[in-house]
């Protein structure tokens, strides 16, 4: 495995990242401030979360339509939920498996206002949440390292890094299609550092389609990384390329 995909790399940067001395209570991005919460993904050392906020269209003016609702697996911090939020989504569901994430996010639901519009929920992927409940957008940035399919956790935290098996991956090409709204849209935020040949056996396996929205390459913790936004459809196409006719730059 070449090292920007080592999944023991990545546990390291998990470990780094907590362990740090600079390490904030209290940090800036996108021109506000966000609480960080202690075994919380620390979105300061590393570019992924503005990435994302880019791919989004989170950053500056909205490109995207915001507006409707969304369902963010993984909120982390809550920063991407809550600047949905700001830009106009009427309801956001911000979940996270680390139980310091989802009271990370309702902190800064209300610290910016939005608390009434911010349902952060303790979940895996999509067990915690009800059963009938649909949305117009469902995000996930992933853990897209994957590591190998006997990996045991040793913390919290090492979730937002690394799949074991990529388990986490085939249940949420799965199931994600299937908690839209009509007309809605799954997205999966993945990148260079995972496995895009087996991201893509996977959809094949659960039936699902893989369509390039927009990408990135950014120089991230000393590697430079392809940053992708694919939106995960119900079925595949003919080809198996999974590839939209035009594909969007991100320019960052």
């Amino acid at each position: 495995m070449s090292e920007v995909r080592s999944y023991q790399n990545s546990l390291q940067r998990s470990w780094d990242s907590l362990t740090r001395e600079d390490r904030p209570n209290v940090f800036t991005m996108n021109g506000r401030e966000w609480d960080l919460l202690d075994q919380v993904f620390d979105p300061t050392h590393t570019a992924s979360t503005a990435v994302a906020m880019a791919l989004l269209g989170l950053s500056g003016s909205p490109s995207w339509p915001w507006a409707g609702s969304l369902l963010e697996i993984g909120c982390g911090t809550g920063a991407i939920a809550v600047s949905a939020a700001l830009s106009g989504c009427e309801r956001v569901i911000a979940s996270d498996i680390n139980p310091h994430a989802v009271r990370n996010a309702a902190l800064n639901a209300a610290r910016h206002g939005v608390a009434d519009r911010v349902r952060a929920v303790h979940s895996d992927l999509f067990a915690g949440l009800p059963a009938d409940e649909r949305v117009d957008t469902v995000y996930w940035h992933s853990n897209f390292v994957l590591a190998p399919p006997d990996y045991r956790y040793r913390s919290v935290h090492e979730r937002a890094y690394v799949d074991p098996g990529y388990t986490a991956h085939r249940r949420y090409l799965a199931q994600a299609p299937d908690r839209l709204a009509p007309g809605g849209r799954a997205l999966l935020h993945f990148s260079s550092r995972g496995d895009l040949t087996a991201l893509r056996r996977i959809a094949t396996e659960t039936g699902r389609e893989l369509r390039l929205l927009r990408s990135v390459t950014v120089p991230d913790a000393g590697d430079m990384v392809e940053h992708m936004l694919w939106e995960v459809a119900g079925d595949r196409t003919a080809d198996g390329t999974g590839r939209l006719a035009a594909e969007q730059p991100c320019a960052l």
